[in-house]
């Protein structure tokens, strides 16, 4: 008898545990067509704290104000297509649970900064994306591949560089650098992180050519190692780190 209470009441006391909140969220909007500044406008979105804040953002869009922009795509943190700043901090917001946020407080939801502001939380990447092009992310190798052979790799080799494949150019680390804000001409963290991927890369060879490329005064020489990028990725990198390597490398006149 009371095994069979038990089963009864235990999906009754599963789903009392399940509740929603009442959430404030203060998004900084701009339309270029409307606008002549960015506004704050506050929205009250019924959430779970299993929830995202890219949940609410489509709670909002989908259910409360359709005129609400912002990037997103495969919402499991992979594209990087979502990054904003939340609570004045560069996240993802398919990787920021409601839960991790102190919701007796309004969440404060506004674009990546140091990029051209084009519609509420989007900005134009493409800035980013040319100093990302300069580099030269690419293998360079001096011969052809032999056909029918790949061009293997020591575990120690992939050692070296394997941190900095795991950058899904968001723009979080870049847009959170006090120097990019102030300097539309430097590479910013992504970018060196990206030429750091090639760079140390054993069937590579063109790292001099990369290495010149950051031996400028908009370069690796810019950053101040404030750590705002590594705290910024949401992948994890060590992106102050591996800035110090190349600027090592640098100085080495080679890897």
């Amino acid at each position: 008898m009371s095994t069979a209470v038990a089963e009864a009441t235990a999906p009754e006391a599963e789903e009392s545990e399940v509740q929603s909140f009442l959430v404030t969220f203060i998004v900084r909007r701009f339309d270029p067509e409307v606008d002549e500044e960015p506004r704050w406008v506050d929205y009250d979105v019924e959430l779970y704290s299993t929830d995202r804040v890219l949940d609410a953002l489509h709670k909002i869009k989908w259910e409360v104000d359709g005129s609400l922009s912002f990037r997103r795509s495969c919402a499991h943190g992979i594209c990087g297509s979502d990054a904003m700043r939340i609570n004045g901090r560069n996240r993802l917001a398919c990787k920021t649970l409601i839960k991790d946020l102190d919701i007796s407080q309004p969440i404060y939801v506004e674009a990546i900064k140091g990029l051209p502001l084009e519609k509420d939380l989007i900005v134009d990447m493409e800035p980013f994306f040319a100093s990302y092009r300069e580099v030269q992310p690419f293998l360079q190798p001096s011969s052809p591949t032999t056909p029918g052979k790949e061009r293997t790799q020591s575990i120690k080799d992939r050692a070296i560089f394997d941190d900095t494949t795991k950058c899904i150019l968001c723009a979080a680390c870049t847009s959170s650098c006090p120097v990019f804000w102030t300097d539309g001409q430097y590479f910013g963290p992504a970018a060196i992180v990206n030429a750091h991927r090639f760079i140390f890369d054993s069937r590579d060879d063109a790292a001099n050519v990369r290495l010149d490329i950051l031996n400028d005064k908009e370069g690796v020489w810019r950053c101040r190692t404030t750590f705002n990028c590594s705290e910024a990725c949401p992948r994890g990198i060590e992106v102050t780190k591996a800035i110090a390597e190349v600027k090592r490398a640098v100085l080495r006149g080679g890897r």
